[in-house]
C-alpha cells in the first residue's frame, strides 16, 4: 500500500480510500478494465459516481489512459511510464490488443502506432489503434 500512497503523491492526488482501492485494482491487472469491471471489484460503499469521478481524475492526471473498445465502450489501463507531458495530454502512442477468445484488452508497449500524415488543416489530438486476434495466452496449444 505504500507504493500506492507514493504514486498518488507523485501525481499530486489527495489520498482517499476509494482512490487507493481503485489504483490497487489497476496495479493487480495486466489488462484494461471497464468502469463496470472496477465497480464490481470494489466494496459496495463506493457509489458509481465516485468511481466515475475517480477514473476521470486518474485520466486527467495521466495515471491511467483510455482504451477504446470495439464494442463502443471505454476501458482504462494503468500508464506504465509517465505518459503525459507538460501539456497534460496523454502521449501513449502504443497499440492496444483485444483477444477474441478471452476478451481481454492489453497495451502492447513496445509496438508503436505508425506515423500518420493528415491533410492540411487537421490536427491530431489522439490516435488509437486496436488490433484484434488471439493473445499469447489463448494461442498456446
Amino acid at each position: 500500500m505504500s507504493q500506492i500512497k507514493s504514486l498518488l503523491k507523485d501525481y499530486d492526488l489527495r489520498h482517499t480510500e476509494c482512490r487507493e482501492e481503485i489504483l490497487d485494482i489497476f496495479m493487480s491487472k495486466s489488462h484494461a478494465l471497464a468502469h463496470g469491471d472496477v465497480e464490481t471489484q470494489l466494496p459496495a460503499r463506493f457509489d458509481r459516481v465516485t468511481v466515475y469521478r475517480t477514473l476521470k481524475t486518474f485520466v486527467e492526471k495521466g495515471l491511467i489512459h483510455k482504451v477504446l473498445d470495439d464494442e463502443g465502450g471505454t476501458k482504462y489501463a494503468l500508464c506504465k511510464d509517465n505518459c503525459h507531458g507538460h501539456d497534460h495530454q496523454h502521449h501513449h502512442d502504443h497499440v492496444h490488443f483485444k483477444c477474441n477468445d478471452c476478451g481481454l484488452t492489453t497495451c502492447l508497449e513496445n509496438v508503436s502506432i505508425p506515423a500518420l500524415t493528415l491533410p492540411q488543416g487537421y490536427k491530431r489530438l489522439e490516435t488509437n489503434l486496436l488490433v484484434q486476434g488471439i493473445c499469447d495466452k489463448c494461442g498456446v496449444s
